[in-house]
């Protein structure tokens, strides 16, 4: 697809400070992210959402649930044919199993906002099933268990068999997963909480008893944390938490062919597996970054034409060689698959300081008359050319 409309994203980074599972680069991840779509790929400032859970954010740019899902479904409404759209995620991601033991789709993955109010699976695709023909959305989801995010179906890149060849001595890393159960337990302990705030006695009881009574009759955990999450969130929780003859519907309305889907997921890793975060590490200069957001940026500095397909293949081939365990996915059409990220590089006038010296052309002399011999002879003059480059011609070492 040629990528010919706005540029839109939403960029979503969670560290959870003050938490037991805090993170340290989602935010980093985040800034990178935003330099490079911005440096190479043509998006500006005012069609870029950003949400980050850093101590001096204002509420409204917090990356909860209501907050991310708000600003996707106005990037999604207000999308006209041409647009290319994008979101990012860094952070936790889970894998929660189903409400009914028997049912066909077992297990569904989700990201955890900073407020702990899933987005599963069914979000996502509901939202990529609003796209109007000719629009492109594209996933990186930086998080746990993120295969399968959207429609498995369109595996391009799957599971892999390779194994890394060593650790690289400098990079640490621990994963970005949360637990089913460790989510429960949270949820358990922000209900409890609600019982010590003002006006908030009865809501945290009433949690907190409705949970209670979920596990006690045997319910399955999806089932305690469907009760905790509505119980705290109300209506504003995940549509995967419906009653069931409202998911059956839902499914049913999900069910397109490949040709129309629109949806591109590049995801860290399998549904299965677990994504590392980098700590203090050479290769990232110090700085703590996802693994695979930091992987990807990388590779396309260095070309930003790559195509969805060879960009995982890079990615992958990028973590292999540090010795990171952890396998990014690509879900897409065929055609999307072998198509430009982002629809491609843009070109863009840089800043006058940031253009490299060599980059200056200068003309040739211009011939000059044949002067009369009353009149002194002029001298042929340069005039420097002014230089607009590509992305692919700028020098990215700021953002090394």
């Amino acid at each position: 697809m040629v990528a010919q409309g706005n540029r839109k994203a939403v960029l979503v980074g969670c560290n959870y400070p003050d938490t037991h599972f805090r993170l340290h680069g989602c935010i980093n991840d985040v800034r990178m992210m935003e330099k490079l779509i911005r440096n190479r790929f043509g998006f500006v400032e005012k069609n870029i959402t950003v949400l980050t859970d850093d101590p001096d954010t204002s509420l409204n740019k917090l990356p909860t649930r209501t907050n991310i899902m708000r600003a996707l479904e106005e990037m999604v409404r207000k999308a006209t044919d041409g647009d290319v759209l994008f979101f990012h995620f860094s952070g936790k991601g889970t894998i929660i199993p189903s409400l009914e033991p028997n049912q066909h789709y077992g297990e569904h993955e989700a990201i955890v906002p900073c407020d702990l109010n899933l987005i599963t699976d069914m979000d996502l695709r509901c939202l990529i099933k609003d796209l109007n023909k000719g629009i492109s959305f594209t996933i990186v989801s930086d998080s746990c268990h993120s295969g399968g995010l959207i429609d498995t179906h369109k595996e391009q890149i799957g599971p892999s068999k390779a194994r890394a060849r060593g650790m690289h001595p400098h990079v640490h890393y621990g994963a970005r997963a949360i637990s089913a159960r460790s989510l429960m337990s949270c949820l358990q302990f922000v209900s409890s909480s609600l019982e010590n705030v003002v006006g908030a006695v009865t809501t945290g009881t009433h949690v907190l008893s409705t949970v209670a009574s979920a596990l006690n009759n045997g319910s399955s955990i999806m089932g305690a944390i469907a009760s905790a999450l509505s119980g705290i969130f109300k209506e504003d929780v995940s549509t995967r938490f419906l009653p069931q003859n409202k998911q059956r519907d839902m499914h049913l309305s999900l069910k397109r062919s490949s040709t129309e889907d629109e949806g591109i997921l590049l995801s860290g890793c399998q549904a299965n597996d677990t994504c590392a975060e980098l700590t203090g590490s050479e290769l990232t200069k110090g700085e703590a970054h996802g693994a695979f957001t930091y992987a990807l940026v990388q590779a396309l500095k260095e070309d930003g034409s790559l195509t969805n397909k060879e960009l995982v293949v890079n990615v992958r081939k990028s973590l292999l060689d540090q010795g990171i365990v952890q396998h990014p996915c690509l879900y897409c059409s065929n055609a999307n698959a072998d198509a430009p990220f982002l629809g491609g590089p843009t070109k863009y006038s840089p800043e006058p300081d940031k253009i490299p010296n060599k980059n200056k052309r200068k003309t040739e002399a211009k011939e000059t008359p044949t002067p009369d011999k009353d009149k002194p002879l002029k001298k042929a003059h340069e005039t420097p050319s002014p230089t607009i480059m590509n992305a692919d011609e700028a020098s990215d070492d700021s953002d090394e």
